[in-house]
C-alpha cells in the first residue's frame, strides 16, 4: 500500500476524528475568502468615492486576518497531532521513518486542504454577499451587492493555504521529530505537579495590578503621566501583563490552596473539582493569562471601532457646521457662484447667511487660547456676540452668558475639555487690529466651531480657523479704529452630505478668483469619514469576530483535552457510587472557576481604560456609554455560552464509554 493510499484510508475509516480539524480549516478559508473578495467586487468599488483607500483599507486588513487564521489553525492542528501521538508512534514502530510519517501527514493536510478550499469558496461567496450589503449600509449607500467569485479572490485564497500548507507540514514534521517513540505513547498519560503557592507572590499580583489599575484611573492629567508619560506606560504594561500572570499561576493557587486547609474541604463536592484545578494550575496559567489579555483586547478594538463610527456623524458635523462656506470675493464672481449653487436640483439652498469677521494679529502665543494651535490659522478672527447669537440660534445651540467690557470667548475647536474663568482668573490675549490694540479676558475656552475646517475636495481637513468672540462695544470700537473686515457666506443645503460634485464646482470657482481664500463644505469630508470610519468598523468587527473564533477555539480544544484525560479518573468515581448529578455539578464548578476570573479580569481591565482614555475624552457624546456597555454585554452573553457548551462537551466526554 502506497503512502497516498494509506491517507486516504485514514481520512476515510477515521472521518470523524478529522472533523473538527477539517471544520477549523473551511472557516479559514471562508474567513479568508469572504473578506478579500471585497475589494474585487465592482459592486461594492462602482459607489466608492475613495476606492483606492477601501483596496488598501481591505489589504492591510487582510493581513492581519490572515495571520489570525495562521494561528487559529496552527493551534487547532497542533491540537490534532497530539491527540494521534500514539498513531504516530504505532507507525514508527512498524517501520516508516519519519521522513515517510512527515509525508504522509502532508498527504493529509493537501487532501483536507482541497476539501477546505472549494467548501470555503463556495461558503465564502455567499457570506461576501452578505457582508457587502452590510458594509454598503454601513456607508449609507443603497447598493446592491450581487453574488460572484472573483477570480483575483480565488487565486489569493489558493495561494494563501498552500502557503499554509507548507507551513503545517513544517510543523508536523518537527512535532514527529522533537518526541521520542517511548514518549509518543505516553502523550496523554503524563500527569502535572501542582505548583508551590506562595504568599508573597499572590500579594505581588495583587500589588501589580493595583498599581497599574490606579495609573489608568488617575489618568492623562496627573503628575506621573504629565511627567513621566513613557516611565508611566511601561508600569501600566508590565502590571497588567505580569499581574495577570501571577494572578492566574500564583493567587489562584493560594486560593485553592487555603480551601484545602479550610475544615470544611471534605464536605460537598469541593475536594473533587479543587484537586482537579490544583494539578492543572501550571498548563492553565498561561491559557487563561492569555485569554484574560486577549479578551481586554479584543473588547479594546471592537469598543474602539464602534465608537470611532458612532462619533463620525456627530464629529464632522462639528467639524464643518456649514454645509458650504466661503470667504466673500469680488461681486462677479460671488453672482457665480450663487449661480451654480442655485442651479443644483439635487442640493436646494435651505438658508443663506453672512458673517462679518475683524482681521486680528496676536501678540500673546496663540496656544494660550487655542490648543494645538499649529493646527488654526495663524491670526485669529474677531466676531461680535450677536454674530455668534444669532448663529447658536439657528443651530439651535445654547447661548451663554452676556460678555462684557474686554471678555472674550476663543471657539478652540477640537480641545478636550471646555473651560470657564471668573474674571480676574481669566487667562489674558492681547491682539492688534487696525490702529487699536486690546488685552481680552478669555472667560471661555469653547470646543465649538463657528466656521468650520478649511476643505478641499482631494486633501479633506487643511486647518481651522482660529476664532475670538468679543462684546459688540469692544467689536465696534475696533472696527472704527481701521481693522480690515472679512466677509463670509454660508450656505445651508439639502442632502448636503453628497454633494461632493457641488463642492468640487464651487471650490474651483473660489480657488480660481483667490488661491488663499477661506473655503468649507461638509460634503468634501463626510464622505470620506463615513467610508473610512465604516471600513474600520466593518474591518474591526470582523476581526472581532475571527479573534473571538481564535479565543473560543482555545477554550474549545483545551477543554476537549481535559476531558479526554479526565476520563479515565470520572469513570473511577462512577465505580466507588458517585452520583452522575454530583459528578455535573463537580464540572460546572471547575469550569467555572476557569472561566470567570479571566472574564472579571478581561472586562475590568478593558473597561478602566476606555473609561479613563476614550469616554472621558468624549464626554460631549453620552450614547457612547451605551455603546461600551453594550459591546460588553454581548461578549459576555457570548462567553456565558461558550461556557454552557464547554460544561456540555466535558459531561459528553466524560461520560462516554471507553
Amino acid at each position: 500500500m502506497s503512502l497516498f493510499e494509506l491517507t486516504l484510508r485514514n481520512v476515510r475509516r477515521n472521518f470523524r476524528i478529522y472533523t473538527i480539524y477539517l471544520l477549523s480549516m473551511i472557516a479559514g478559508v471562508v474567513i479568508h475568502f469572504t473578506f478579500s473578495s471585497l475589494m474585487y467586487k465592482d459592486d461594492i468599488l462602482s459607489v466608492m468615492r475613495n476606492s483606492d483607500n477601501f483596496r488598501t483599507g481591505v489589504t492591510i486588513a487582510s493581513v492581519a486576518i490572515f495571520l489570525f487564521i495562521i494561528f487559529f489553525i496552527l493551534y487547532a492542528n497542533s491540537f490534532f497531532m497530539k491527540q494521534r501521538k500514539k498513531e504516530i508512534g504505532l507507525y514508527l514502530l512498524l517501520g516508516m521513518n519519519e521522513r515517510q510519517v512527515t509525508r504522509m501527514l502532508f498527504y493529509e493536510t493537501i487532501a483536507l486542504g482541497a476539501v477546505s478550499l472549494v467548501s470555503g469558496i463556495l461558503l465564502g461567496g455567499l457570506m461576501s454577499k452578505w457582508f457587502g450589503m452590510l458594509l454598503m449600509k454601513l456607508m449609507q449607500y443603497d447598493q446592491t451587492v450581487s453574488l460572484s467569485f472573483p477570480p483575483q479572490a480565488i487565486g489569493m485564497t489558493i495561494a494563501v493555504f498552500a502557503a499554509l500548507a507548507v507551513i503545517i507540514s513544517v510543523q508536523n514534521g518537527i512535532m514527529t521529530r522533537r518526541v521520542q517513540l517511548v514518549e509518543l505513547f505516553h502523550a496523554k498519560s503524563a500527569m502535572e505537579k501542582p505548583p508551590c503557592a506562595s504568599a508573597a507572590l499572590a500579594l505581588l499580583a495583587v500589588l501589580l495590578l493595583a498599581e497599574a489599575y490606579y495609573l489608568i484611573i488617575a489618568g492623562r492629567g496627573s503628575y506621573m503621566w504629565e511627567h513621566h508619560a513613557q516611565l508611566s506606560l511601561i508600569a501600566v504594561a508590565v502590571g497588567i501583563i505580569a499581574g495577570t500572570w501571577l494572578f492566574f499561576r500564583q493567587l489562584t493557587g493560594w486560593i485553592l490552596l487555603l480551601v484545602k486547609k479550610s475544615p470544611r474541604y471534605l464536605e460537598s463536592n469541593r475536594l473533587l473539582w479543587t484537586s482537579s484545578l490544583r494539578f492543572r494550575l501550571r498548563s492553565n496559567a498561561m491559557n487563561l493569562s492569555f485569554i484574560t489579555l486577549f479578551s481586554a483586547a479584543l473588547l479594546l478594538l471592537t469598543s474602539f471601532v464602534a465608537i470611532n463610527y458612532s462619533v463620525q456623524f456627530t464629529a464632522t458635523s462639528h467639524n464643518l457646521p456649514n454645509d458650504m462656506a466661503y470667504a466673500s470675493l469680488d461681486d462677479e464672481t460671488n453672482a457665480r457662484i450663487d449661480q451654480v449653487i442655485r442651479e443644483s436640483e439635487n442640493h436646494p439652498i435651505s438658508f443663506e447667511r453672512t458673517l462679518e469677521g475683524l482681521r486680528a494679529e496676536p501678540i500673546t502665543d496663540m496656544e494660550t487660547a487655542f490648543q494645538n494651535s499649529g493646527d488654526f490659522s495663524p491670526e485669529p478672527l474677531l466676531v461680535s456676540e450677536s454674530a455668534y447669537r444669532e448663529f447658536l440660534k439657528l443651530r439651535g445651540h445654547e447661548e451663554p452668558e452676556p460678555l462684557s467690557g474686554n471678555e472674550a470667548i476663543a471657539l478652540s475647536m477640537g480641545r478636550d475639555f471646555d473651560e470657564r474663568y471668573e474674571m480676574n482668573e481669566a487667562p489674558r490675549f492681547s491682539i492688534r487690529s487696525g490702529d487699536a490694540s486690546a488685552e481680552l479676558s478669555l472667560v471661555e475656552l469653547k470646543d465649538y466651531s463657528l466656521l468650520g475646517w478649511w476643505s478641499d475636495p482631494d486633501d479633506s481637513m487643511i486647518a481651522k480657523p482660529a476664532v475670538l468672540i468679543v462684546a459688540d462695544f469692544l467689536y465696534q470700537s475696533l472696527k472704527q479704529s481701521g481693522a480690515s473686515t472679512d466677509t463670509y457666506r454660508i450656505y445651508g443645503l439639502e442632502d448636503a452630505g453628497n454633494a461632493e460634485e457641488l463642492s468640487r464646482q464651487v471650490h474651483a470657482i473660489v480657488k480660481e478668483a483667490s488661491p488663499d481664500a477661506y473655503y468649507s463644505s461638509f460634503a468634501d469630508v463626510y464622505s470620506k469619514q463615513i467610508e473610512s470610519s465604516s471600513l474600520l468598523l466593518f474591518s474591526g468587527a470582523f476581526l472581532a469576530v475571527i479573534a473571538l473564533f481564535a479565543l473560543a477555539s482555545v477554550i474549545y480544544f483545551n477543554q476537549l483535552r481535559e476531558a479526554t484525560e479526565a476520563r479515565q479518573q470520572y469513570g473511577i468515581l462512577r465505580k466507588i457510587g458517585v452520583q452522575q448529578k454530583q459528578i455535573v455539578g463537580v464540572i460546572r464548578k471547575q469550569l467555572m472557576f476557569v472561566f470567570a476570573p479571566p472574564l472579571t479580569l478581561g472586562l475590568a481591565h478593558s473597561w478602566l481604560i476606555m473609561d479613563s482614555y476614550m469616554l472621558d475624552a468624549l464626554q460631549n457624546y453620552p450614547t457612547l456609554n451605551r455603546i461600551v456597555w453594550g459591546t460588553m454585554l454581548v461578549y459576555f452573553l457570548i462567553y456565558f455560552l461558550l461556557y454552557l457548551s464547554a460544561v456540555n462537551l466535558y459531561g459528553r466526554i466524560v461520560n462516554r464509554k471507553p
